[in-house]
């Protein structure tokens, strides 16, 4: 049996000498004679080799396929996490947000109480600079502040309360339907005295009469309430820019708060009264605010008798409470209309957006600065 075994092999190894010398006797023999046809044995070679050719190809579109679906799933889950992680950073903030507002209500209760008048000495009037969402939480009971996540050194908040009525208000320019005249001459003096073409002016107040008529046609914008939405009565964005600081929409018509106007708004709402004059008032008033208006008119002599207790006055009922959160390159700031009755504060409009700015930067207008 083994002896039959060896033979089998001994004459396999001989057939396959046989047709490797048959193949190589063949490649001589082409090699000779060009126009012979391929042999059986090359035909064999090439198939085998364009098989490997395919195995191969199909290993790397499986490679690339097994790839693709991982890297998809993965950006899945990422994305999931991004927005759970947005929406979860959201919701701090707008009630981080909140408490800022209901703080600032409080120091606005607290000014309702110390007196009749409203200066730049005030608290409500020191503005929040920014600063770590770590330095305004409490410890516990045991003195230590509870940040794990580290995300309360991660925030920066900050704040003002701007008194609205240290400022023009566009609501004074239309009376029973009508422009007041005396109220125009003080818009052109601002206008004027920011270098603002004056035909602009005169263009933007027919647009608001109309707006206030209760018969307003179809094509007559909506009525403003915010600055930033006067555009709609005709005022260029540069104009927008300038007069922003200077001027206010607010609900009703409303008195001048002196000791918090600035000297651009001192000039144009007391008549005479240059911007040199002007700032000198500034620096008087910051330096002893005015208790009233009959002893505003006694320190300050002739031009102080143009005041009228109609357009001018020491206190204020309407403020605007901005509060900013940063966090990273994002940037939300809030902004509310507070409107002071005593110690009692109501909120006229509230609105958030997102901004990317640069770090301690408020805007009053858009685009932020």
């Amino acid at each position: 049996m083994r002896l039959r075994r060896l033979s089998l092999n001994t004459r396999f190894k001989t057939l396959s000498m046989a047709g490797a010398k048959a193949c190589a006797m063949v490649h001589i023999t082409n090699r000779t004679t060009p126009d012979t046809p391929t042999t059986t044995c090359s035909a064999q070679a090439l198939g085998t080799k364009k098989e490997q050719g395919a195995a191969l190809l199909m290993a790397m579109l499986t490679v690339a396929l097994v790839a693709m679906l991982a890297s998809t799933a993965l950006w899945q889950q990422w994305r999931t996490l991004s927005v759970e992680t947005a929406e979860r950073h959201a919701q701090q903030a707008h009630w981080l947000l909140a408490g800022a507002q209901d703080w600032a209500r409080v120091v606005l209760r607290e000014d309702g109480r110390s007196g009749n008048t409203d200066h730049p000495g005030e608290p409500w009037a020191m503005p929040l600079q920014e600063a770590r969402l770590s330095n305004f939480l409490a410890a516990d009971t045991s003195g230590v502040l509870n940040n794990s996540d580290g995300l309360a050194d991660q925030v920066f908040l900050s704040g003002r309360i701007i008194d609205m009525q240290s400022r023009l208000n566009i609501r004074n320019l239309v009376v029973d339907g009508e422009i007041d005249h005396s109220e125009f001459q003080i818009w052109l003096r601002l206008y004027r005295l920011l270098g603002l073409p004056e035909a602009e002016l005169q263009q933007w107040t027919a647009q608001l009469k109309s707006t206030l008529q209760t018969n307003a046609g179809n094509n007559t914008p909506l009525l403003p309430q915010h600055i930033e939405q006067l555009s709609w009565l005709g005022i260029s964005n540069n104009s927008l820019a300038r007069l922003a600081p200077h001027i206010t929409v607010l609900p009703v018509a409303t008195t001048v708060n002196l000791n918090t106007a600035s000297p651009e708004v001192l000039s144009a709402v007391i008549a005479g009264l240059d911007i040199s004059t002007a700032r000198q008032w500034e620096s008087e008033r910051n330096t002893k605010p005015w208790e009233s208006l009959d002893g505003l008119r006694q320190r300050m002599g002739p031009l102080a008798h143009n005041l009228n207790d109609k357009r001018h006055s020491l206190n204020t009922r309407y403020f605007q409470i901005t509060g900013q959160l940063r966090l990273d390159s994002v940037t939300l700031v809030e902004r509310s209309l507070v409107m002071g009755e005593g110690i009692v504060s109501k909120t006229v409009w509230r609105e958030r957006r997102a901004l990317h700015a640069e770090p301690g930067c408020i805007s009053t207008i858009s685009p932020p600065c």
